[in-house]
């Protein structure tokens, strides 16, 4: 699943790395970037791949969303580049929003790390700080994280297949 989002993230940006521990995942043909501070979860992710500096804009895209597709990442950037936003995010049709499923510009780097300096660990209540652009979906972005969720996924999926076969009769 990481390397399909992997390879839809290079697709849409032109380049992807995998923010975390590099040891954990040296078996992928990712590049990996190391947490500045380990255990600080998302926000501080995301706060390790604007410090990177390999991009003004940087999508950013949680590992466990198997349903993101090419197109909507794309739209997620052009969004970006065209509103000069410190922010663009994602809200499914179920209403979720999704921080972990948008463009950061480099120039919001300063105010995460202000969050993380003061132990404000909330992704969502960051992103607001920022003063998003949100782009409504049409899709629901499941996150899959257990095995269950994985098998709930795949059932899903394969019963939507199923759905298309019969319409397209």
């Amino acid at each position: 699943m990481v390397e399909e989002l992997a390879a839809r993230v290079k697709k849409s940006a032109g380049s992807v790395a995998l923010v975390g521990e590099p040891q954990r995942y040296s078996g992928l043909p990712i590049e990996c970037i190391a947490d500045l501070r380990p255990g600080l979860g998302p926000l501080g992710g995301i706060e390790a791949a604007l410090a990177s500096a390999r991009a003004e804009l940087n999508l950013v895209v949680a590992c466990d969303m198997p349903d993101v597709e090419t197109s909507w990442l794309v739209r997620l950037l052009e969004e970006a580049e065209s509103s000069g936003t410190l922010c663009v995010a994602s809200r499914d049709a179920g209403g979720a929003l999704h921080p972990l499923c948008a463009v950061y510009h480099r120039d919001s780097l300063a105010k995460i790390q202000s969050a993380l300096d003061a132990g404000r660990l909330r992704t969502q209540e960051v992103l607001w700080e920022l003063e998003p652009v949100v782009l409504e979906s049409d899709r629901t972005f499941w996150n899959v994280n257990t095995p269950e969720e994985w098998e709930a996924w795949q059932a899903r999926e394969h019963a939507n297949a199923g759905n298309q076969l019969k319409h397209a009769r």
